[in-house]
């Protein structure tokens, strides 16, 4: 502060020891240029609207109180877009399509895999060679038409979805019954039997 003070008493040319004041209050330090020049008597003319169109006018002198005794406007809600119906924006890489279908048909598949393996003791390969591969293509059409018809309506999973079952969930069971199909198969592959056989 003090090395400051003596900074700008050199840079002014004024002395360090004086403190003298002029008649307007301020200090010999800091000319009068440098300074902002207050008007006492500012006033500030506001208009506004209302929502009915009724024009309201008025004056108010800028203080602290009158600013927070007036309202805020509250900003109108944000719309959110309607998704896309378009069919190149539906089974684009980011769309709402391809990791959805491919996490249910996962999710059916992982289960009856594990099914009829804990059941009859067939392995993966086995369950696909004895007719389960015509089961396989038959769900996946239905369930691919039964995602794909909200989908083209404009209906999004987000919108449906609420509490435990929500769309964030849905995808990340998809991804772990993918990861669990893919284990599984592998693991077979490796063992060369069932997974529950021994």
């Amino acid at each position: 502060m003090t090395t400051s003070f003596a900074m700008q008493s050199m840079i002014l040319g004024s002395p360090a020891t004086s403190f003298s004041q002029s008649k307007n209050g301020l200090n010999h330090y800091v000319p009068s240029c440098y300074l902002p020049r207050l008007q006492k008597s500012s006033r500030l003319r506001v208009k506004c609207m209302s929502e009915e169109g009724e024009k309201l006018e008025r004056s108010t002198s800028p203080n602290l109180t009158d600013a927070a005794a007036t309202p805020k406007p509250t900003p109108p809600p944000i719309a959110k877009p309607k998704p896309s119906t378009n069919f190149i924006d539906v089974f684009s890489f980011s769309g709402p399509a391809p990791e959805r279908i491919n996490g249910r048909l996962a999710m059916i598949g992982f289960v009856a895999a594990i099914g009829v393996e804990l059941a009859n003791g067939a392995d993966l390969s086995a369950q696909l060679s004895s007719g389960g591969l015509s089961w396989f293509l038959g769900t996946s059409a239905l369930l691919t038409s039964a995602s794909l018809i909200p989908l083209f309506r404009g209906v999004s999973a987000e919108s449906k979805s609420g509490g435990i079952m929500s769309a964030n969930a849905e995808i990340w069971n998809g991804r772990f019954a993918m990861l669990g199909l893919v284990a599984l198969a592998f693991t077979e592959y490796v063992k060369g039997a069932g997974l529950f056989q021994v």
